[in-house]
Parts: C-alpha cells; structure tokens; sequence
C-alpha cells in the first residue's frame, strides 16, 4: 500500500515548535525511520472549531462504553504484564488487522513491536488504548507534543489505529468501532486544550469519512483548505 507524499524529508530537531512547524507545511510522522516524515495531502482539525455534529454524537452513543488511555512510548519489554509493557498479541492484533482490511504485508507484528518499544527507531510517543470493562477494544499508535497543551505547538497526530476485526464479525462489538475510536481521540484531545488533532492523509475515496468533522482543513500541497466538497471531488468521492 503505497502512501502519497510529494516529499521527504529526515529530520533531527524534535522540539515540539519544529515538529509542529513542519505538520503545519504538511509533513507527518511515518514508520519508516525515526526523523523520517512525508509532505502528504494532510487532515486536521482545528479543535477550537470542532464540535460534534448529530452524525457524530449517534456514533459516540454506539461506544459511550468504551474507556480511553495514553500511555506514553517506549513499551517496556519486561516485566510482562505491568501496565506499560509490550505484550506480543499487540503486534498479532495490528498485523491481522492491517492484512486483513489492506492484504499481506502492509504491517509486520515485528514493525509493531519496534515502534511500541524502540525510541531509537520510531517517532511515535504514544498508545491510545481503548478498552470496554476489562477488554481491549482497540489500539492507536500515535505522536503527541510533549509541551504545555495550551502551546501553540500543542498536537495529535492520530495513526496506525487498529482493533479486533473477530469482535466486529460476530457482532459483540459495534462495526463503528473504527470511527468511534477517531472520535474518542478527537473529543479527549479538544478536552486536553490541544491545538489540533492530525487524521492522518485523503488519498482515495474511501478516505471521506475524515470530512465529516467541524473544523476539518486539508492541505493540498502548497496551503490548508477547508473546502470539503473540492477535497472530495480530488479523492474521487463524489
């Protein structure tokens, strides 16, 4: 599966200003080395826009069950269990999922375990896990600024979400879940003061779900445009 980028770039200054800066120009965080990011075709949302609409209150009703907690990257390797630790069904759970919804070898349970517990080679500082009760729901692996949240440097990126296909085939959990998680992150970081909250890329029209949200911008390789209805007619979605 191939990512649009019109550029790349590594990096070596990860202060929050400088990270910030360059997700304002359009580049985002990628899996492929640490520094390494990608000028893409980028979603935002301006959190100081944003607000539910109907359509999303009717999908956060489907998971008002669900919990959600950061924990902060790298995973210790041991001791096993402790809160912060990586587990190998971590990486299973993200390899089935990304094999199954895009095919064979998009998402190694080995690349899984590097970015949770490698600083030395991922650019992702946090796990958003979800959980209903005691049972895991679903995972995002993802970068947030580490500064003051009311900075104007203040970010998430949301990326790599992935959960439990198996649940959503035999019907004990809802097939919004892949939204509803999206919309947990983008309420809990409107809750932490945070500028805005990056989606990640529209590059085909199945992407149009990211244009449902108040406050959404687009970057279209030179400036961020709020025109949906272009952005759609770009991705081939209407």
């Amino acid at each position: 599966m191939e990512y649009l980028h019109w550029d790349q770039i590594t990096i070596t200054d990860f202060s929050d200003k400088a990270v910030a800066d360059l997700y304002d120009r359009g580049y985002v965080f990628t899996r492929l080395g640490r520094g390494i990011m990608q000028q893409t075709r980028s979603v935002r949302i301006d959190l100081s826009e944003w607000k539910p609409t109907s359509e999303n209150r009717r999908i956060m009703k489907k998971v008002e069950g669900i919990t959600l907690t950061t924990t902060k990257l790298p995973l210790a390797l041991a001791p096993v269990g402790s809160p912060a630790s990586y587990h190998w069904s971590l990486g299973k759970l993200a390899k089935d999922f990304y094999e199954k919804k895009f095919g064979p070898g998009i998402f190694s349970a080995q690349k899984v375990k590097e970015m949770l517990t490698d600083a030395k080679t991922s650019n992702f500082n946090a796990l958003l896990s979800y959980k209903v009760t005691d049972k895991n729901a679903g995972y995002a692996i993802c970068y947030q600024s580490s500064g003051a949240a009311t900075s104007k440097s203040s970010l998430l990126h949301y990326s790599y979400p992935f959960y439990d296909l198996t649940a959503v085939d035999d019907g004990s959990m809802t097939k919004d879940i892949g939204l509803g998680m999206m919309l947990l992150a983008i309420a809990s970081a409107k809750d932490l003061d945070l500028e805005y909250i990056y989606l990640g890329s529209l590059q085909r029209p199945t992407d149009t779900y990211k244009l449902q949200f108040k406050g959404l911008e687009w970057f279209d390789g030179t400036a961020w445009r709020t025109d949906i209805d272009k952005a759609k007619e770009v991705i081939g979605g209407k």
